[in-house]
Parts: C-alpha cells; sequence; structure tokens
C-alpha cells in the first residue's frame, strides 16, 4: 500500500513539473506582451524597449520602484514608473504612472487592488475623468502641487465615500513622481540598479510584482456599507 502510494505522488509530481515546465515560456512571453501594453498605455509613443532599459530606484521606504524610460529615435519622450500603496482600504494597491520630460502626467493604470466594487474600485477611471478638472490628475504638472484629497487640504476630490482608497493611491502617484524627480535629477547612477535582470524581466519587487499582469482585481468581500462607513 504504501509502496504504491508513493508511485503515484511520484508520478504526479513528474507530470506536474513538465506541465510547468511546458507552461513556463508562453507565460512569460504573455506576461511580457502585457507589461509593454500597460507601458504603452501611459507613456507618448515610443520606438525602444524600455522593459529591456529598466532600472530600479529606492522608495525610502526599504522597498524600490520600477522605472521603464520612452524613447522616440534618440529623444526621451517620459517615463512609465511603478507606484504602491499599503494604505488602502483593501489593503496594497499598485498603479504605473506614466510622465512626459516636463514633470506632466500622461496617464495611468492601476495593476491591482482589493477595493470595494462601487466604491474604492472605481478608482481605475475616476481620477482619468478629464470633465471634472476637480479630481483629473491628468495632464497635471507635480512640480508645482503635490497630490492630495481636499479633505486634507489638498487639492483633489476624492472618490464618493472612498476617502481611504483615494489617499492610498494619490500617496502612490507620488512615489512614482518622487522616483520621476530622482531619474530626472540624475541620481539614477548613483540610486538605481540600471540594467537590473529581474526588472528588464517585469518581475521586480514584492510591491510591483504584478506589474506585467496589467490587470485590475477585486477580491474584495467587505459589505458597501463597512467601506462607507469607514471612509
Amino acid at each position: 500500500m504504501f509502496l504504491s502510494l508513493f508511485t503515484i505522488c511520484f508520478v504526479v509530481a513528474v507530470l506536474l513539473a513538465q506541465v510547468n515546465k511546458i507552461t513556463a515560456k508562453p507565460i512569460a512571453e504573455a506576461k511580457a506582451k502585457k507589461l509593454e501594453n500597460a507601458i504603452r498605455e501611459v507613456v507618448p509613443p515610443f520606438d525602444n524597449n524600455p522593459v529591456a532599459e529598466a532600472y530600479k530606484i529606492p522608495d525610502g521606504a526599504g522597498d524600490s520602484l520600477t522605472v521603464y524610460p520612452a524613447k522616440k529615435g534618440d529623444e526621451l519622450v517620459g517615463f512609465a514608473i511603478t507606484g504602491y500603496s499599503n494604505n488602502a482600504f483593501g489593503g496594497t494597491i499598485q498603479i504605473i504612472v506614466g510622465f512626459d520630460t516636463n514633470n506632466r502626467i500622461v496617464n495611468y493604470s492601476v495593476l491591482s487592488h482589493a477595493e470595494t466594487p462601487g466604491l474604492g474600485a472605481k478608482v481605475v477611471q475616476w481620477f482619468k475623468d478629464t470633465s471634472n478638472p476637480n479630481r483629473c490628475i491628468i495632464g497635471r504638472d507635480l512640480s508645482k502641487e503635490k497630490l492630495s484629497v481636499s479633505k486634507d487640504g489638498g487639492n483633489i476630490d476624492a472618490i464618493t465615500a472612498s476617502t481611504i482608497t483615494s489617499r492610498a493611491f494619490l500617496e502612490a502617484v507620488n512615489k512614482a513622481y518622487a522616483a520621476y524627480t530622482n531619474t530626472i535629477a540624475g541620481d539614477a547612477t548613483s540610486g538605481a540598479t540600471t540594467g537590473d535582470e529581474d526588472a528588464a524581466s517585469g518581475a521586480t519587487t514584492e510591491n510591483d510584482e504584478d506589474i506585467a499582469s496589467d490587470t485590475t482585481i477585486n477580491e474584495n468581500t467587505k459589505t458597501t456599507g463597512g467601506e462607507n462607513h469607514a471612509q
């Protein structure tokens, strides 16, 4: 009996190993493609390979953010930079923010979150609404203003009944901009790991390792009333 169970377990383990080996390359290729699409969404048109030229910059909190430089010919046209906050209502929120070379936000993409559907989950589009300048961050020059919600005396209207989510999102954007300023200032040479193997593959730190998924995750099981009350 024991020998039979051992044989079955061994065969299953071998089969699983083979399946993982067969699927590893297609999965990696799919992630790389999704990462490229996420970068294209948030920066001006480019013709280089930002993933291959990516590097990391410390975020000052023991982690690091990944910078993807976008170039057109020999001209630098912008950066796609990861950002995160662990202070969202549902936990961690991960984003990627695109900047031009003049401190302005081109676009952003929420890579993952666990916010409440109908409330905090609106973060995916809320801050892109160009018809509402009080909440839209697109085109803002962050050299002139640090983003914060109006409830805190800032300049951005929070998502209705989701102030905690909004604060966390803007925290992530501000982190990305801090990395941007270091890059523009030339600190990347000393503070970043250029040519980093992990950055080039799209798998970076614990807080931006899901960047290649280019998906928005809604896993929060809290009730709508619960978030509304908490925020």
